[in-house]
């Protein structure tokens, strides 16, 4: 089959298309014939070297295809059948995967991290995380809502706890998961502040959703959230940009408000006051993709359109250099497909 390996680490040179063996299945897997493949910020943390795989890698978490293989225990998965991949895996044995907590197996992974991903014609994957796609869904956005509907869905509903009536900060609208996670509040109820760094990505936030728009490269924006709110702040900040607003992100919540983060896009380390930690009692809640159940709800709500993949642009597979760059351009708003 052909895939997109790299042998090394390094920036978008290391990305070769090639010519790969296909992957063989065990008894409880499927082989899926990949239709599309969403990229995210893991592919490239990844592809730099920053989380530690094996060489050589085919990376890509967001999968979309048809069933082409089953393995001989698997039950309920037809051949031919359209499937979104659930790109969580987890043990299923651990005592967190037996009480239904699997997003914090201890043997959890993520497809295309630890294992070879999309980036290829097919993949493989337990056929428990092979979803039937909801009808009516193109395999572009059948590819483009798996790990950031369900990772934000994680985050403000079970992590956060979002309430209706709450205000909630949304950074980076137009990235994948922050223009998932603005539709997701405004389902549940909140009033979204949301941030982005062009007059375009604010007005696609406002279609979205979101009630008031921050440009980030304009205006300090947790001065404008506290002008939004009349000095109050917001109860939740849905953080996964890294130290570049983690500070800011702190100074704009209300008391006893929360900040729940799931990534540091601009890097792993951030300072802030401790004193304003405890004296505002705020919490900061780590969280990290989602759980089987949780999965299930996202698929249904996109099923019945009540939370609707964004899709910005389609790459050929053999272009997957090109979409990263874009990616790392930040020009775009919402998810980056590759089609093989």
């Amino acid at each position: 089959m052909k895939a997109v390996v790299f042998h090394q680490f390094g920036g978008l040179e290391v990305l070769r298309y090639e010519e790969v063996p296909k992957p063989k299945i065990g008894p409880q897997e499927v082989l899926v014939r990949v239709k599309a493949c969403a990229l995210n910020h893991l592919d490239i943390w990844v592809r730099q070297g920053r989380l530690g795989v094996s060489l050589p890698h085919i990376t890509g978490s967001d999968v979309a295809g048809e069933v082409a293989e089953v393995g001989s225990a698997v039950e309920g998965v037809a051949l031919g059948q359209r499937v979104s991949i659930n790109p969580a895996l987890s043990c299923g044995r651990c005592e967190f995967c037996l009480a239904g907590e699997d997003s914090i197996c201890l043997r959890f992974n993520i497809l295309g991290w630890q294992q070879d991903g999309g980036y290829a014609e097919y993949v493989k994957v337990p056929a428990l995380n092979a979803v039937p796609t909801p009808d009516g869904l193109s395999d572009e956005e059948a590819a483009a809502f798996p790990l950031t509907f369900l990772t934000s869905w994680h985050m403000l509903i079970t992590r956060a706890r979002l309430k209706v009536g709450e205000t909630v900060l949304v950074h980076a609208a137009g990235s994948g998961i922050g223009s998932v996670a603005v539709q997701i509040a405004k389902l549940a109820g909140a009033r979204v502040i949301a941030t982005a760094g062009s007059p375009e990505k604010l007005r696609k936030a406002k279609e979205l959703g979101a009630d008031e728009v921050i440009n980030y490269n304009e205006t300090d924006f947790s001065q404008e959230v506290l002008k939004l709110t009349r000095k109050r702040g917001v109860d939740v900040v849905f953080e996964h940009v890294g130290p570049a607003t983690f500070e800011g992100s702190l100074k704009s919540l209300a008391r006893g408000g929360r900040l729940v983060t799931c990534g540091a896009t601009t890097g792993p380390i951030a300072s802030f006051s401790i004193s304003d930690l405890y004296l505002r009692q705020h919490s900061i809640i780590g969280s990290v993709m989602g759980t089987r159940k949780e999965f299930q709800e996202v698929v249904r709500l996109v099923g019945e359109g009540k939370l609707k993949p964004v899709i910005d642009s389609v790459f050929p597979l053999a272009e997957a250099a090109e979409a990263q760059r874009r990616m790392l351009e930040r020009n775009h708003f919402g998810k980056l497909i590759l089609k093989p």
